[in-house]
């Protein structure tokens, strides 16, 4: 296979230590090697400094705790080659997942973003990913209005995408991920290679995807930004369903601040 695809490996981190070393092995461990792993420590208070050790040929960058998205794009901004490859520190790839994308975009060179299926783990044993989690590529921004269906793990994408579409959005603590490769479905092909390339592990507490009551609160910050692009109508339709959604959340907990800008927000986009 060719070496042309030279991959930077941006992995963010905080507090996953002994996690961390268990996704280092997995990128070390790939039939095709990146050409650098970068580990951006998120301002960990544990023992992730040491991971420098463990690894020597890392390059490993400490900041100050500013969220993954932040992370994430210390990352971009840091990596040397023109292809990105996101790990989060709590999953693993499989040894061949480089060299799927790879062989993919050489087959497919007009395609600057791929991603993969995925194995889930919780608490030891895989269990079924649910159906809502599909995967699809070509054209598949409709595909991806509802939810996330692509893992940042799984993904890898040339570096032009940020200059050209957006890097990580730090404002948001959560659905970072869904709001970047929306506004890069809206105006590219996503290409997909279905085969289960990584494993996520869920079951630990402190997991963002667990930390937070209403993801739909940050997926209609992401959906609004849409709404000047081609796909405007089909983006309000989505966002309406959204903040009905919203609106019987705040009826239901009696949260009289978030029943105003929901009904608010209903009106304004209906």
């Amino acid at each position: 296979m060719s070496d042309d695809y030279n991959i930077s490996v941006v992995i963010p981190t905080y507090n996953r230590y002994e996690f961390l070393k268990r996704a280092l092995a997995s990128v070390y461990a790939q039939t095709y090697l990146p050409k650098e792993v970068i580990v951006i420590d998120d301002g960990s208070t544990d023992n992730t400094a040491n991971i420098q050790k463990d690894f020597p040929t890392i390059k490993y960058i400490y900041q100050e705790n500013a969220g993954v998205s932040s992370a994430r794009n210390t990352g971009i901004k840091s990596g040397t080659y023109e292809w990105i490859a996101f790990l989060d520190s709590d999953d693993t790839w499989h040894e061949d997942k480089l060299s799927e994308q790879v062989l993919f975009h050489q087959k497919n060179p007009n395609i600057f973003m791929s991603y993969t299926d995925e194995k889930w783990i919780r608490d030891s044993k895989e269990v079924k990913v649910p159906k809502k989690f599909r995967k699809f590529g070509g054209d598949i921004f409709n595909e991806c209005l509802s939810h996330c269906i692509i893992a940042p793990s799984a993904s890898l994408l040339h570096r032009s995408l940020f200059e050209k579409v957006a890097y990580f959005d730090e404002s948001l603590e959560v659905c970072e991920d869904y709001d970047l490769w929306l506004q890069i479905a809206v105006k590219y092909e996503i290409g997909l290679v279905d085969k289960k390339l990584i494993t996520k592990y869920a079951g630990h507490v402190d997991q963002l995807s667990f930390k937070h009551w209403g993801m739909d609160r940050f997926r209609v910050i992401a959906l609004e930004k849409l709404m000047e692009s081609s796909k405007k109508e089909t983006v309000q339709d989505i966002l309406v369903q959204k903040y009905r959604l919203l609106l019987k959340g705040a009826i239901k907990y009696d949260k009289m601040s978030n029943i105003k800008e929901y009904e608010g927000k209903i009106k304004l986009y209906e």
